[in-house]
């Protein structure tokens, strides 16, 4: 091989960003330096937190540059070592460019994967960051009891699925929200949800909660702000808690300013954001917690998986238009044996 293909930043995008923001190109095939190593890089993950970074916002992520080629969680296997502690054929997970090749540095966030243990593609899905946050926020925040109503926006997505389910597990009555009929349906009908609706066709989103949380809300698991955090606010109960993971709706432009905020003082309500690279001290008991609960068939979950790196730029362009089910993928080469 002499060549490589990745996926550049060229653009920043005002308002949706569409795929004039990228560039597909060929580029030399990279060559690793002393304590180095080579990777074919064969999965991707496509998330929301990608669109901040493509402004000069502040964020924590740092902001993409201009020109640089595209990075977020992957994976890839090892095809040459100048470091002693990888060799060839293992396999690693980290943040990875949106190349077929990349020659990087190790340590950070990268680690080795064994093999074996699981699907390749789940430790990016089932198993990766996504539920990890999930886990994060409902364990560190929500501090569900049962009986309470746990709202998820955006509950058919990787991280609100496994919110969702997470509360229907410690017996709360759970209700979520999704942008088609289908995922609403899989929500009631596979995850178990006591209630769904789609938000793109109810009559206003006070209303929607006003009929599926008829004793208000006591968690809130928060992934798209905006409008849906309004009627969160207007809805709450006293003692209520809003995890802040996302405000998917407020990525593109800013949404207008939430009103009747006094509801936390008056509510004495707990509203807290997270970083879950902050906590992966808390990776030992999400493994064991859903590892347990796999097996046991007490979770679930969907992923939508876009082969070739080629198409990288409009599969994430239609995760900030709901195109997606449940966990984003991208399948960039071909799995280690």
């Amino acid at each position: 091989m002499s060549e490589n293909k990745v996926v550049r930043f060229i653009k920043r995008p005002e308002g949706f960003v569409d795929e004039s923001s990228f560039a597909f190109e060929t580029a030399p095939m990279p060559v690793p330096g002393e304590g180095q190593i080579l990777l074919r890089n064969f999965y991707h993950s496509l998330d929301p937190y990608m669109r901040p970074r493509m402004t000069e916002m502040d964020s924590y992520v740092p902001a993409f540059e201009i020109g640089q080629i595209m990075d977020g969680g992957g994976m890839g296997v090892v095809v040459e070592s100048r470091h002693p502690d990888y060799k060839a054929g293992d396999v690693v997970m980290g943040m990875l460019q949106w190349a077929e090749y990349q020659a990087t540095d190790v340590g950070g966030f990268m680690r080795k994967i064994e093999p074996g243990v699981a699907p390749w593609k789940d430790y990016l899905g089932v198993l990766g960051g996504a539920s990890l946050t999930a886990y994060v926020g409902m364990k560190m925040i929500g501090e569900p009891k049962p009986g309470e109503t746990l709202y998820v926006s955006a509950a058919s997505g990787a991280v609100g699925s496994i919110a969702a389910q997470m509360g229907k597990i410690m017996g709360c009555r759970v209700v979520g929200s999704a942008g088609t009929d289908d995922k609403v349906a899989w929500l009631k009908d596979e995850l178990g949800l006591d209630a769904a609706f789609n938000h793109r066709t109810v009559a206003s989103m006070d209303a929607a909660i006003a009929e599926h949380c008829p004793e208000g809300i006591d968690i809130d698991f928060e992934n798209v702000g905006g409008a849906t955090l309004q009627a969160v606010l207007d809805h709450i109960n006293h003692h209520g808690r809003i995890i802040m993971c996302g405000t998917i709706s407020e990525y593109s432009e800013p949404g207008p300013g939430l009103k009747r905020i006094f509801r936390i003082v008056n509510h004495k309500v707990r509203m807290q954001g997270f970083i879950v690279s902050d906590h992966f001290d808390m990776m030992p008991d999400f493994t064991a917690d859903m590892a347990g609960w796999l097996a046991e068939g007490k979770i679930k979950y969907r992923e939508t998986i876009v082969e070739g790196i080629e198409n990288m730029p409009k599969a994430l362009v239609g995760l900030f238009r709901g195109e997606n089910f449940g966990k984003l993928i991208s399948k960039v080469g071909h799995e280690p044996n």
